[in-house]
């Protein structure tokens, strides 16, 4: 009896030690599996082989985004990350190399490119559309027309109630987009400094800086006493926009924003909009560049308010 049980305990730890080992190769075994996969041996397929991060001016994020999906629909194996913030925000990501593109609706500053160059990347520079910026006010607003130096007189502070200029007797509520808005940036140098280099006007300390143009549109259409500026894209019909002069004394021409009056230079609240890449593009960059001057790109522009570049 004493032996039959020693044979059954030797029996049942040779099975446990036969488990046991086989437990271990095929953890071992796993852990070879997925080592090697991680190495790239044998990577899973993912259908996505083109990757691009598109970054900045919230002016040109709708016109990105349209751009961008377009691009993926015809081109299943590209995948385009693209996402606002501002012009600043854009050529920040580029200098810091976290952006492969940045959309930016100002050129680029000296400071900028000197940072740029410190950290290794030159900025190259793209036109790649044209954008006027639209003076908006409440539809009730009896007021239909303004000069450059009024608007600039405006957003200075100087002219502070509507009845100065012939409206009604308000205070103007000045809105105005962020500081780090190329958008911003523009209008402050070519509305409220007339594009005097050496002029050092500011915007007056109560205007509300917004973040958004989405935030701008949805004021300007509650508040009967606001005055605001936006890309023309972002225009609404609930919006009312107003007809500007960059004349003075009798020589006072007043023009709408359009795609014609932009490409005619007579709208004079007019600017480019820009793509910058980090050194001449290659690759996928390069590619999609180069589709971003294409017939089909630029038609985009057109349909959602932007005016396009001419095409050779």
């Amino acid at each position: 009896m004493y032996y039959l049980f020693r044979k059954v305990i030797i029996a049942i730890i040779t099975w446990m030690r036969s488990t046991i080992h086989l437990i271990i190769i095929l953890i071992l075994f796993s852990l070879v599996a997925c080592s090697s996969q991680s190495d790239g041996e044998e990577p899973p397929p993912s259908g996505i082989n083109e990757y691009l991060n598109n970054v900045g001016s919230d002016t040109m994020v709708n016109l990105a985004l349209a751009w961008a999906e377009r691009y993926q629909q015809e081109n299943p194996q590209a995948n385009i990350s693209v996402s606002g913030g501002g012009s600043g925000t854009g050529i920040a990501s580029l200098i810091n190399k976290t952006t492969d593109i940045a959309n930016a609706s100002r050129q680029i500053k000296p400071e900028e490119i000197e940072n740029s160059q410190a950290n290794g990347i030159d900025p190259v520079e793209f036109v790649v559309a044209k954008d006027a910026i639209a003076v908006i006010v409440n539809p009730n607003n009896p007021i239909d027309q303004l000069t450059l130096q009024q608007l600039s007189d405006i957003y200075s502070g100087k002219i502070i109630n509507w009845k100065e200029i012939g409206g009604e007797d308000r205070p103007i509520v000045k809105l105005s987009r962020e500081t780090n808005s190329g958008t911003h940036v523009y209008f402050l140098e070519e509305v409220l400094r007339l594009g005097m280099k050496d002029d050092k006007t500011l915007f007056s300390t109560d205007t509300l800086l917004l973040p958004s143009s989405e935030v701008i549109g949805a004021e300007i259409r509650t508040n009967p006493n606001a005055i605001g500026y936006d890309g023309l894209g972002y225009v609404t019909p609930d919006m009312k926009v107003i007809a500007v002069s960059a004349g003075v004394g009798e020589d006072l021409n007043y023009i709408y924003p359009s795609s014609e009056t932009v490409n005619d230079g007579t709208y004079p609240i007019a600017r480019d909009l820009y793509m910058y890449t980090a050194g001449t593009p290659a690759g996928f960059v390069q590619t999609y560049m180069d589709w971003i001057f294409s017939k089909e790109a630029q038609e985009i522009v057109n349909e959602l308010g932007f005016v396009p570049i001419p095409l050779p």
